[in-house]
């Protein structure tokens, strides 16, 4: 690291997204939100020893949503000049003028607002050289190369990235943001008796002390790829599943689609009668924590200005909440939960901070052992997920257990379940540690279809 990250004109774009908001209520507006984001980053990709590409960008984008009592319109550009500025506003009024009702819209009131700047250390102000960003690269692939049968490169990357965001509305929200991000991945292959293995590894973090070492990430990659050579096929039956916590994350994000507002709302979620009732097994808690310091999903306050919380999405199996902006709370007639996500130009989506399944008290191999023979899942691919029913597969590689030990190498197969089945019998591993914005441990799910030969 030998230079740091210039502070953006964050004064100026206050002030930029005031006038923007000032030219909209001139041009006809009754309410208006403006957003401004400022990005850079630099990535630099390897393969096999050689510098393959250097990759710099930087923009700015300024997004307007204008409403006109229940009509609404958004725009985005990025021409943040006067003239661009006041035609930006005019067509969004335009627009809003045209377009249809929607009884739902509209900013949060004044006194629904919070006044919570807290940062969580987010920003780190060192940004790397594209030297150290190729050694960084460079070292994570040899570490993966190192591992005794890998024969080549898929490619190592190693990035860097630095957000800045201002947000104005005429309901008095305001907020300036800054947030960085450090990365680093690498992919490897090796090959045996004619058939090719691939696996991958990475680590992100918002400052780069965080990240882990070039060599855990590279052995990690290595290490996994070796692993799956010899793989074949077992024969289909129903049989005990272990996800890994990689893997096991896409079922907590199938979980939160459930719950957002939006999906109950339009009637397409399997949760959607589900409220308040047990919908895990009785010792499965799902947390959301925006507060963590320095995690990958903090905020104090939610994109419309709103105070997040931590709360137990899941508390002892039970359902406590749905996951509301605004607009999905006044449709379902019920108080907003702080979950709006911020668009660049266009209406809040919804979304989560900090969330994970709590650690249960049992090691994986303690896991394994709990279930004697079955399937440890490693790699999953080709989902598909019916979010109205919850029914649920994928196409997986990984690992035989038997006698409660880790056995062969298996791929090419496929598992499927109904998601609402699945979770009244999930039991949570002890192994949860914080890599994502989403994050479980070990899942074991008793009795699931496998299908192989």
């Amino acid at each position: 690291m030998n230079n740091t990250d210039q502070a953006p004109d964050t004064a100026r774009f206050a002030t930029l997204t005031k006038t923007i908001v000032e030219l909209a209520q001139k041009h006809g507006a009754l309410a208006a939100e403006a957003v401004i984001v400022q990005s850079r980053s630099l990535d630099v990709s390897v393969r096999e020893g050689q510098l393959e590409e250097v990759e710099s960008s930087e923009s700015q984008d300024l997004g307007l949503r204008v409403l006109m009592g229940k009509r609404q319109a958004g725009i985005s550009s990025s021409d943040l000049s006067p003239a661009g500025l006041d035609k930006l506003a005019e067509r969004a009024c335009a627009m809003a003028k045209a377009a249809p009702e929607d009884p739902y819209c509209g900013l949060a009131d004044a006194g629904q607002l919070a006044d919570d700047q807290r940062g969580f250390d987010l920003f780190d102000p060192d940004i790397p050289s594209i030297e150290t960003l190729t050694q960084n690269a460079l070292a994570t692939e040899a570490a993966a190369l190192a591992v005794d049968k890998v024969s080549k490169s898929g490619g190592a990357s190693s990035g860097w990235s630095s957000t800045a965001i201002n947000v104005f509305a005429s309901n008095g929200f305001e907020v300036a943001r800054r947030k960085t991000s450090h990365g680093r991945s690498v992919m490897v292959l090796a090959e045996q008796d004619g058939a090719m293995e691939r696996d991958w590894a990475q680590s992100t973090a918002h400052w780069a002390e965080d990240l882990r070492s070039n060599e855990d990430v590279g052995q990690e990659a290595g290490q996994r790829t070796a692993d799956r050579l010899g793989a074949t096929k077992l024969q289909s039956g129903t049989m005990a599943v272990l996800f890994e916590p990689r893997i096991a994350r896409s079922l907590l994000g199938m979980f939160i689609g459930a719950i957002t507002g939006p999906s109950v709302a339009r009637g397409i979620s399997f949760l959607k009668d589900k409220m308040g009732e047990p919908v895990f097994a009785p010792n499965i808690s799902i947390i959301e924590d925006p507060f963590r310091l320095r995690g990958l999903g903090s905020s104090a306050i939610d994109g419309e200005g709103l105070a997040r919380h931590k709360r137990d999405l899941v508390k002892d199996g039970h359902l406590t909440t749905w996951l509301h902006s605004l607009s999905s709370a006044r449709q379902l007639g019920e108080a907003p939960t702080g979950h709006a996500s911020l668009s660049l130009g266009g209406s809040p989506g919804v979304g989560t901070s900090n969330v994970y399944i709590a650690p249960g008290d049992k090691t994986p191999a303690q896991l394994m052992a709990d279930m004697g023979n079955g399937i440890l899942i490693t790699d999953a691919f080709g989902p598909s997920f019916n979010a109205g029913t919850g029914d649920w597969s994928v196409g997986f590689a990984g690992f035989a257990i038997k006698n409660g030990q880790k056995a062969g190498a298996i791929n090419e197969m496929t598992v499927a379940g109904n998601l609402t089945d699945m979770y009244a019998r999930l039991i949570a591993g002890a192994d949860l540690e914080f890599t994502s914005s989403a994050n479980t441990p070990s899942l074991l799910v008793e009795g699931l279809s496998v299908a192989g030969q």
